[in-house]
């Protein structure tokens, strides 16, 4: 998991209760390891940085876009950008809850391959913000995007 709001696992706010319905439920994986955030951020990084350690590098990350360019929990300007390791506490996100568990930018760039979905006119500057490096999402590099052609209109073309 990228990111988890401090919620508990059957909270509607829940990243890992909206990857269990949506998909883990339907295809029974040998083994999950969710962000336990329910334990607060700072003992769920912590757990979570053990975890994450143990299976460098990462294979795949895919991630999201905020229409702010945040991506897992890493939002404009957060001290979270600066965190060591691989998972971090995040306290005072702007978008509720405040409190949450997210992998670290770090993580994020030592992963094999990283992966971008954006849809959508909402996310159109944003993506282009993160082409351009101005955003968390754009500070991954060599991270691979795929987007619809809402969300690439606002990219320049050569």
């Amino acid at each position: 998991f990228g990111d988890e709001r401090c919620v508990p696992p059957d909270h509607p706010e829940s990243n890992y209760r909206m990857a269990r319905e949506k998909l883990l439920d339907r295809v029974s994986p040998a083994s999950v390891h969710r962000m336990a955030a329910e334990l607060g951020a700072e003992q769920a990084a912590a757990d979570y940085d053990r975890v994450v350690a143990f299976h460098q590098p990462l294979g795949l990350v895919l991630l999201g876009i905020g229409e702010d360019g945040h991506t897992a929990s890493l939002f404009p300007g957060s001290p979270a950008l600066r965190a060591q390791g691989w998972a971090v506490a995040v306290h005072g996100a702007p978008k509720p809850p405040p409190d949450r568990v997210s992998l670290t930018l770090g993580a994020l760039r030592a992963a094999r391959r990283v992966l971008f979905l954006a849809t959508g006119e909402g996310k159109a500057g944003a993506v282009a913000a993160a082409a351009r490096g101005e955003v968390p999402a754009g500070l991954v590099a060599g991270a691979e995007w795929l987007l619809d052609r809402a969300a690439a209109s606002r990219l320049e073309t050569a």
